[in-house]
């Protein structure tokens, strides 16, 4: 079993920036490939950025892409999301998955995710 704790979320004003981190614990990290999806109320969850197991290759939906900045480090069992250049559409719950396994893949649809964290509240103000 992996448990996930994200981190970092809050108020932020238009334009501003804020990273995120996921911790992972129960399973080797570097087995793991990571995603980042985000849900606002009467929508579904979406995706936002992924990154395969070693970290060296990411994939960005075309809302973040530019902005965001998806990372992993192995070591410290972290991946994180840096969020730049903010904007109200932004605002949403931002939620951490992993899926065990990948290899040089990224996986980009909630279904190919076996666990998630409990969401991290992002709010950006205009």
């Amino acid at each position: 079993q992996v448990q996930l704790v994200e981190s970092g979320g809050g108020l932020v004003q238009t334009g501003g920036s804020l990273r995120l981190a996921c911790t992972a614990s129960g399973r080797t990290f570097s087995s793991l490939s990571m995603g980042w999806f985000r849900q606002t109320p009467g929508k579904g969850r979406e995706f936002v950025a992924a990154i395969i197991r070693s970290g060296t290759s990411t994939y960005y939906a075309d809302s973040v892409k530019g902005r965001f900045t998806i990372s992993r480090d192995n070591g410290k069992n972290t991946v994180y999301l840096q969020m730049n250049s903010l904007k109200p559409e932004d605002t949403a719950v931002y939620y951490c998955a992993a899926r065990s396994g990948g290899g040089v893949i990224y996986y980009i649809r909630q279904s190919e995710y076996n666990y998630w964290g409990q969401g991290t509240q992002v709010t950006v103000s205009s």
